[in-house]
């Protein structure tokens, strides 16, 4: 699975780039032209990586636009709630675990960590959504 990188890599004058992992993790490189051709041993690894690599880029470039259109929200509520309807919506259940942590969540949405947590406690006092440690529920949908 791809947590971190591109999926796509224009190449710049320097043919650089600069990927920084938050945890420990394992790197693999590959020439897009190798994954293309057959390999002399019809190995399953390989059939099995050509399977997979579409749905894999599909699924990058999916959470790519959403976060997008989540950035281009104006207001830290709209993202919240955007964000939450989004999370909503994958796991088909009003009720729903934040996938990493409040500060984490603040820098995804591109937000003050502290005017995401009173945004929060706002949706929270309005009757917006109820909150547990890292359980969210919508009230408002």
């Amino acid at each position: 699975m791809m947590f971190s990188g591109e999926v796509f890599y224009t190449i710049t004058i320097n043919n650089e780039l600069l990927v920084e992992a938050r945890e420990k993790c394992d790197v693999l490189f590959y020439t897009y032209n190798d994954l293309r051709q057959k390999c002399r041993s019809g190995c399953k690894f390989h059939q099995q990586l050509t399977e997979d690599l579409p749905e894999l880029i599909l699924s990058k470039v999916t959470d790519l636009n959403m976060r997008i259109e989540l950035l281009t929200k104006r207001s830290t509520r709209d993202k919240l709630i955007g964000y939450f309807t989004l999370l909503s919506t994958r796991n088909l259940s009003k009720s729903f675990s934040l996938p990493f942590s409040l500060t984490d969540l603040a820098d995804f949405l591109s937000v003050d960590r502290s005017a995401m947590m009173r945004e929060l406690k706002l949706l929270k006092e309005e009757g917006f959504i109820e909150k547990s440690g890292n359980r969210i529920t919508l009230l408002y949908k």
